[in-house]
């Protein structure tokens, strides 16, 4: 069974997360043209490698980030928004 780091709560089974995406600066909504909230909403970058992801757990709604190798699926660790 896969474990995950809550950095609240501690190792977890990963039935307990929910995974909401890759980490993206957002544009700056009074200068940015249509093309780039496109960009920022619906592309994604699919290149593996170490992605910033937000995951939550979902017992205690404990939203947090992960960083993850995506060809390896190994998560090298997580932490709360703002304590990297």
């Amino acid at each position: 069974m896969k474990i995950m780091t809550c950095p609240i709560n501690g190792p977890r089974l990963i039935s307990e997360f929910a995974y909401w995406g890759e980490c993206k600066t957002m544009p700056d909504p009074g200068e940015s043209s249509d093309a780039q909230w496109a960009d920022y909403v619906f592309n994604k970058s699919g290149a593996p490698g170490l992605k910033h992801e937000w995951w939550c757990h979902t017992p205690s709604n404990t939203w947090f980030i992960a960083v993850r190798d995506t060809q390896s699926d190994v998560i090298e660790k997580t932490f709360l928004y703002g304590q990297q």
